[in-house]
């Protein structure tokens, strides 16, 4: 199932997203995507509605140096251990939504991740199990203020814009994630190209890392780390980020005007 979230005229909802290019259909989900969904019975063709971020987190949990190529491009050593952040979730956006380049930084980067959302209050979750409290998957950019994650020595404003966690297009709840595609793109030309097969860490044990730190909450969002290939955007340029067998998330970047 793909799930996403809408702007229509009646209205924002949840959504179960159905069929393919011009003949998709959003239709509506009653409350909220976890458990097993229900249906209002209204539904709007795709292209008549705005998809929104797919999912209000409470907390974004991010990973860093998860790509050895990643690590080695940065000058870092690859982490015995997974290195998690937070980015705050006002930094959410959706699809087509700019990302805002604030005044006060001269570099910043795009960085293609997959997305894992959490289906469940869970605590102290066993690798073995980490995958059962997954609702699906969904592609973000852990867009970064590399000039301030050098000032400051600790990644919170770097990471922590508002607009710098673009996430979507939609959730995927049925994919195995253990080896997919992922990529960036600026005004078409591509920067980053890997698979997740390539993590140092993989999901199962980043939720149980993660886990054993802090409760996840439903609709959490945990961010995997992005591949070799970072690189700078500036006002004008447009992002995508594709994540095989979800989507592709593409977002305009516009500087903030004074």
């Amino acid at each position: 199932m793909r799930l996403g979230r809408i702007a229509s005229p009646d209205g924002v909802a949840f959504v179960s997203i159905e069929g393919e290019g011009d003949a998709a259909t959003a239709k509506e989900i009653a409350e909220h995507p976890f458990g097993t969904p229900t249906f209002t019975g209204r539904s709007w063709p795709l292209a008549d509605v705005r998809l929104l971020a797919p999912i209000l987190a409470s907390k974004v949990v991010c990973v860093g140096r998860n790509y050895a190529a990643h690590a080695a491009e940065s000058g870092n050593e690859v982490p015995d251990e997974p290195v998690i952040f937070l980015k705050p979730n006002t930094s959410i956006v959706g699809p087509g939504a700019p990302i805002v380049l604030p005044p006060s930084s001269g570099l910043v980067h795009h960085e293609a991740e997959l997305a894992v959302v959490i289906g469940r209050p869970c605590k102290d979750v066993p690798a073995a199990k980490a995958l059962d409290v997954v609702l699906g998957y969904t592609v973000a950019n852990d867009v970064s203020a590399r000039d301030h994650q050098q000032q400051d020595g600790q990644w919170t404003r770097a990471k922590g814009h508002d607009t710098f966690c673009p996430l979507g297009p939609w959730i995927e709840t049925n994919i195995d994630p253990s080896d997919l595609e992922i990529s960036a793109e600026v005004d078409g030309q591509t920067r980053q190209r890997s698979r997740t097969s390539l993590m140092v860490h993989d999901i199962p044990k980043l939720i149980e890392w993660i886990s054993a730190v802090m409760t996840l909450l439903p609709g959490d969002v945990i961010l995997t780390g992005t591949p070799q290939g970072v690189g700078p955007i500036v006002d004008g340029n447009t992002v995508s980020i594709t994540v095989e067998g979800i989507g592709t998330l593409t977002n305009p970047v516009t500087a903030k005007r004074r």
